[in-house]
């Protein structure tokens, strides 16, 4: 059977690299859809494939993503305003975005028999303190109620959750390498400040995992070690020939965490862990208020949530070979040298 998947906001960092793996995997037909024709042109030019189709278009338009999604196998829904202090100032257009047009392309989806999508999340949808968040937690309630209120539903819809994914748009890491490269100090919020490590590559065997595993209204987390901040500059650093870098604190931005949660402890409580993954089942209960107030639920144990501060610590030299991997820093290395 030909096997097709729709990307949206396959232009992004997340985007492109989902793109890269679908081809070698050997997908009939890739359709990246967004609403930036510069950056298409720019990875039509670079990848060169006809399996590649680009598609104009805005998830934000219904219209466009059920064009987009007519015969599709599976939707991979990556399409976001993803900064936070952009969402500070406008988290109408995030809400318009992350959590309205999330739902166009789960009932555009539903519309024309697509059997999955999985939607990207952050951890800053747990216990959100900023638009962004707030909006990924809603964009996640927005899936969960479809499976919740569609459970015949030919089509099977889950979410990923992601920590900092290196080198992505939106990462620190390229900052930090203009910073020591350039010989300017390094910029670092709150030394103690924790984050999860994940490569972009690991990022997609979790995407995998959802397509393969999930039941509708599930949510997976890939097991990820994390460093502070202070570890990434200096490990960056490190890399290029510096190991005694200035660090300038500026203090936090804009609706920052001292620490990110990749799972609530309410989530980890009913979480199962199937070694490299948590999966976390849909919360099915119906509308019987009853089972909310009268007789409640066991699962509220002395369980922790899973965050980047109680989860593997990684030290400058581990860090260092985390970063060695990247493509990206072993090309500008490899320039250097």
């Amino acid at each position: 059977m030909s096997r097709t998947t729709l990307v949206t906001g396959g232009t992004g960092s997340f985007g492109r690299t989902i793109v890269r793996h679908l081809l070698d995997a050997g997908d009939d037909e890739i359709r990246v859809l967004s609403r930036d024709e510069t950056k298409q042109d720019d990875m039509r030019r670079e990848y060169r494939d006809p399996r590649l189709r680009f598609l104009l278009g805005d998830v934000r338009d219904i219209d466009s993503v059920r064009e987009a999604a007519t015969g599709v196998h599976r939707v991979f829904h990556a399409a976001a305003l993803k900064q936070v202090p952009s969402c500070e100032f406008f988290p109408i257009q995030a809400v318009q975005t992350n959590v309205m047009g999330s739902s166009n392309v789960i009932n555009a989806a539903a519309s024309v028999g697509v059997p999955s999508v999985v939607c990207l999340s952050t951890d800053k949808a747990v216990y959100p303190i900023n638009a962004m968040g707030t909006s990924k937690a809603m964009m996640e309630k927005v899936a969960q109620a479809f499976a919740r209120n569609n459970p015949t539903s030919a089509t099977t819809v889950s979410i990923t959750r992601y920590g900092n994914v290196m080198y992505s748009r939106g990462s620190v890491i390229p900052l930090f390498v203009d910073q020591v490269v350039n010989g300017r100090p390094m910029t670092i919020t709150n030394p103690e400040m924790t984050r999860f490590l994940m490569s972009l590559d690991e990022s997609v065997s979790l995407v995998n995992y959802a397509f393969d595993h999930a039941e509708s209204g599930d949510l997976f987390v890939r097991k990820a070690p994390a460093c502070t901040v202070e570890v990434l500059a200096r490990a960056v650093a490190a890399l290029f020939g510096d190991d005694d870098p200035e660090i300038k604190l500026i203090g936090s931005r804009h609706g920052e965490k001292l620490y990110e949660s990749l799972l609530g402890r309410e989530e980890r409580a009913r979480s199962v862990d199937t070694g490299d993954y948590f999966r976390v089942p849909l919360d099915a209960r119906s509308l019987e208020y009853e089972l909310f107030f009268d007789e409640g639920s066991a699962e509220l144990a002395a369980a922790d949530d899973y965050n980047s501060h109680n989860t593997e610590q990684l030290d400058i030299d581990q860090v260092k070979g985390l970063l060695s991997d990247l493509p990206e820093i072993r090309a500008l290395i490899a320039a250097r040298a």
